[in-house]
């Protein structure tokens, strides 16, 4: 049975000032998962793989902390590329992803059999095989360029987001530097041997570990780490890792990728290691934390970039208008900068596609709220939050998605959430059409009260919206196509809403 907000205040859930730092990032780690297509749990994996390494290495205790994160963290930047990768392979970029942590992408000029498969599996699925053929060519020939691009904007966008978290300069310089290889042909810097931070070296060969035993199996893991070192990884860190593997001290929660139990498993042997477990959030830093993943997520399309902090503004504004207490005030705007989460799983060639959606598509993009309230849901003291946030496109009249919940189910926070999402979408480019005017939002909203939005809830946010200036287009997106404005057509813009907002 679907989860109901309308009466959920009355469980008894921990308090948001009970949960640690690691129990927070762990949950969120799924997340960062979505984003790269990994096998679920592989930022856990990673972590133990690492810390274990890290251990035998005896890297100094100092060290240990921004090792953890690090480790839980090193994705943290890669939504900031999808959309480049989705334009580069014409498909969907986190199939791209998942494929490029398997082959060798160093040599374009020598490419393997395999590599030619993957990418034949990815590019233009929609186009000839002559237009197929010329676009890899063109991948060939530019892939040095393409690699330096992608992984730019991923690593410095994961610094950054490091740092925003006050992680610390080691922590967000190993997240920099996760694709630096021993020899020098990473990226970004072609940074060669021990100029490259022990704690990147460490996370790109936990990384790999992860990717390779997943997919192909332990072995098979130790085999192209043992073939790639002195190229790639630490010579010293891969016979680290290989006499681990050998004496079975390497691998525990790290394989049992078919019990449903075995994440949790996985999750708590993470929890146990953290260096910092005895310390409890204030609320100051759960904010800071949530307001991260929001730009995560944003980060992920051009006509998203400012979606999440939009909506939690919205939501803001809507829940103060009603006269909500501190306390449901802050819950409401924590539940809209996280709504969108469960996104990170919809590739961008759904996100940011300017036709219609077939029905594969849209069955896609209707089981991003559901992954929201799963995520949100490992962190004890969210439960609450997880299923506001994932009631997000829930509609008073039933058809909403995607537990197709109506009015007597939703609580006023949820209906707070969905309006706030409905006008952030509006007003915002999106691949479909331009930005709308709030006379013209509005003209949509009301035709959405009461059958689908809050009467009380969309009052509130249109009088609090009449006060506010337009914020400037911001300059770090380059939308990839003309938008003009179009004349507002509620009917279908509403039925837009209702599914892509």
């Amino acid at each position: 049975m679907a989860l109901q907000s309308s009466a959920i205040r009355i469980r008894n859930y921990p308090a948001f000032d009970s949960i640690s730092l690691s129990e927070v990032l762990s949950a969120l780690s799924f997340a960062l998962d979505l984003t790269e297509g990994a096998v679920p749990g592989h930022g856990l994996r990673s972590c133990l793989l690492g810390m274990r390494i890290a251990a035998e290495l005896e890297l100094p205790s100092s060290h240990l902390p921004s090792l953890y994160y690090a480790l839980l963290l090193k994705d943290v930047g890669c939504s900031s590329n999808a959309a480049r990768m989705c334009q580069i392979v014409g498909g969907d970029d986190r199939a791209a992803k998942s494929a490029a942590k398997l082959e060798d992408w160093s040599k374009p000029h020598k490419p393997k059999l395999s590599t030619l498969r993957a990418l034949w599996k990815i590019i233009l699925p929609d186009a000839t095989a002559a237009e197929r053929v010329v676009r890899i060519a063109k991948i060939g020939v530019t892939q040095h360029q393409n690699n330096k691009q992608l992984i730019t904007l991923r690593c410095d966008r994961g610094a950054s987001i490091l740092t925003k978290l006050e992680m610390g300069q080691l922590a967000s310089e190993a997240v920099r530097s996760l694709d630096e290889h021993w020899d020098g042909s990473g990226y970004p810097f072609n940074a060669t041997g021990e100029s490259i931070p022990i704690l990147a070296r460490i996370c790109a060969v936990a990384q790999h570990l992860d990717v390779f035993a997943t997919e192909r199996g332990p072995q098979a893991a130790i085999d192209v780490l043992q073939e790639r070192s002195g190229a790639w990884f630490d010579p010293q860190l891969v016979r680290i890792a290989t006499a681990l593997h050998e004496s079975n001290d390497l691998w525990r929660y790290c394989t049992t990728l078919d019990q449903p139990e075995s994440l949790n498993d996985t999750r708590q042997a993470v929890l146990d290691l953290d260096p910092g477990s005895a310390h409890r959030l204030e609320a100051s830093r759960i904010d800071q934390i949530c307001e991260a993943f929001a730009d995560v997520v944003d980060a992920k399309s051009p006509f998203t970039y400012r979606h999440s902090i939009a909506a939690a503004d919205a939501a803001f504004a809507i829940a103060e208008g009603l006269g909500l207490s501190q306390e449901r005030i802050q819950l409401v705007r924590r539940a809209a900068l996280l709504h969108d989460i469960g996104k990170l799983r919809v590739p961008n060639s759904i996100l940011d596609k300017q036709g219609k959606l077939t029905p594969e598509e849209r069955r896609v993009v209707e089981e991003h709220p559901g992954l929201t309230r799963r995520i949100l849901q490992r962190i004890s003291a969210f439960q609450e939050l997880a299923i506001v946030a994932g009631q997000h496109h829930e509609r008073l009249d039933g058809t909403g998605y995607p537990d197709r919940l109506s009015a007597k189910d939703l609580s006023l926070e949820s209906r707070i959430i969905a309006a706030a999402d409905v006008y952030a979408a509006l007003s915002e480019n999106r691949p479909y059409r331009a930005g709308l005017s709030l006379k013209e939002i509005s003209t949509i909203m009301e035709s959405m009260v009461p059958g689908k939005l809050d009467p009380d809830c969309t009052v509130a946010l249109i009088a609090a919206a009449a006060g506010w200036k337009t914020p400037e287009p911001e300059s770090r997106y380059t939308p990839p196509l003309r938008l003009e404005p179009k004349p507002v057509r509620a009917e279908t813009d509403m039925a837009i809403v209702q599914l892509r907002a």
